[in-house]
């Protein structure tokens, strides 16, 4: 991501770097007034230590990019030190430092560094106050990861769409709390005026018990978030209404991740078809309640779409995949546990996804193996196919082409384990070629055809 510029004199010694990047270590006594970036992002064996990196960056005051992730017990003592020390300070990555709390990211709030992106996945000790004053003080930041936070709320996140106007991605996923409350109403204020006395006339509803999220007005704002690209709310509990929401204030999302949000229905795919030639990544598993009809809008609507995940949706049949495969630029399709899928479906990916690079298949159990040959002979540009758990890719001769199993996995599971890529899809292509070529010479001869593991041509 980041180059080196060393200027050296004749004997190759380094006098001066315009630039140092020091990666999975801490820096030396002649880097500290140098050092730029800081990348600590694997644990170092052995580890490297909370104290050690306070020592450290007492005296490394023009770092500008500091990924903190491989320091497991990095507290808020040296976040203030970082903060203080760090003017300059760009990105910060504190992915996984579970020990650091409100006190260290309020500390970095409040120093008005230029920050532009902030990871802040599984710091699990944030709250709402934190992620607040950075939306507030931030004015620079493009890109918010803020996954994995289990007592973030909407209060925090609407502060976020209100005041973080530059963001161009913006990460949420598995937020518990999170509710449709945390993102943008789809209605005019003037609408929501005029509906908000058409209820006061209706009969009142009996009470039922509310939380205080619940009582939170709806997020009514004058601005469009035109810079937001990238969107991941996976796993949030948030229905149709939130999607109208963020399509109607952000309507120049590219990647659009919903993953696991199982409350959303066709409705929301009606929404999301608004956002036309600009979206061109979308992931949909689990969303198990959308159908065909949803699915056929969605791509004719999107046609710049190249990376779609459907898996586990379990009402999509043969017509979406006819769909998906017309898109001229689709990439990647992950299509797990489709099980209405039939060979047909293949046959329409092989005849026309000119560009399809990446398949999964895994749990079809429908499919044919004579399907998936013809798949592999007419795109020779796919590069990674998952053929795990469907029965045909079982059978004898095919094993040997896959990928190792992970070493996790059970008996069971290495059984099923079918994934292809790179030369072993050409070697399986080449293998069930010279089966078809056995197979219609039996047939000539009228032999009785068996299928073998091997690659021979000879009929016995």
């Amino acid at each position: 991501m980041y180059t080196e510029h060393l200027h050296t004199t004749d004997d190759g010694s380094s006098f001066h770097e315009d630039m140092t990047k020091v990666v999975n270590r801490l820096p030396t006594k002649e880097e500290y007034r140098r050092v730029k970036h800081l990348v600590l992002q694997k644990p170092n064996e052995p580890p490297i230590k909370d104290d050690q990196l306070a020592k450290s960056l007492r005296t490394c005051p023009l770092l500008e990019t500091v990924v903190l992730s491989g320091v497991p017990d990095l507290t808020d003592r040296t976040m203030v030190l970082l903060a203080r020390k760090a003017i300059n300070l760009r990105n910060v990555d504190l992915s996984g430092c579970d020990q650091v709390t409100d006190v260290g990211i309020l500390e970095l709030a409040a120093k008005s560094l230029p920050l532009q992106s902030l990871q802040l996945s599984g710091v699990t000790g944030m709250t709402d106050p934190s992620v607040s004053a950075i939306a507030k003080t931030c004015s620079r930041l493009v890109e918010l990861d803020l996954c994995n936070l289990p007592l973030l709320t909407p209060v925090a996140v609407r502060d976020v769409w209100s005041f973080s106007r530059k963001l161009r991605t913006l990460r949420l996923a598995r937020c518990p709390l999170l509710t449709d409350k945390s993102f943008p109403s789809a209605l005019e204020p003037s609408l929501l005026e005029v509906k908000q006395k058409e209820n006061g006339h209706d009969k009142p509803l009996p009470p039922r018990p509310v939380t205080w999220i619940d009582r939170l007005p709806p997020l009514v704002l004058r601005h469009s978030a035109e810079n937001l690209r990238v969107l991941d709310l996976t796993s949030c509990g948030i229905t149709d209404d939130a999607i109208e929401g963020i399509v109607a204030h952000a309507p120049k999302i590219q990647s659009l991740i919903l993953s696991g949000c199982t409350m959303l229905t066709n409705r929301a795919l009606e929404s999301i078809s608004k956002l036309g030639e600009h979206l061109d990544v979308l992931m949909l598993a689990h969303v198990s309640s959308i159908t065909d009809a949803a699915v056929v809008k969605v791509t004719r609507a999107c046609g710049n779409l190249r990376c779609v995940d459907v898996s586990f949706c379990r009402n999509l049949t043969d017509m979406s995949v006819f769909e998906f495969a017309s898109l001229k630029g689709l990439r990647r399709l992950s299509l797990v546990r489709i099980q209405k899928l039939t060979d047909i479906a293949i046959f329409a990916l092989a005849e026309d996804a000119i560009c399809l690079e990446r398949l999964h298949l895994s749990y079809c159990d429908r499919l044919s193996l004579d399907a998936i040959h013809e798949l592999l002979r007419s795109r020779r540009g796919l590069q990674h196919l998952t053929a795990t758990g469907i029965p045909a890719c079982r059978r004898e001769g095919v094993e040997r082409f896959s990928e190792s199993p992970p070493p996790t996995y059970d008996d069971v599971q290495r059984a099923a384990f079918r994934v292809f890529s790179g030369d072993k899809m050409a070697a399986l292509r080449r293998f069930l070629d010279k089966e078809e070529q056995r197979r219609r010479d039996a047939e000539t001869r009228n032999i009785p055809f068996k299928a073998r593991s091997d690659d021979r041509l000879d009929l016995y």
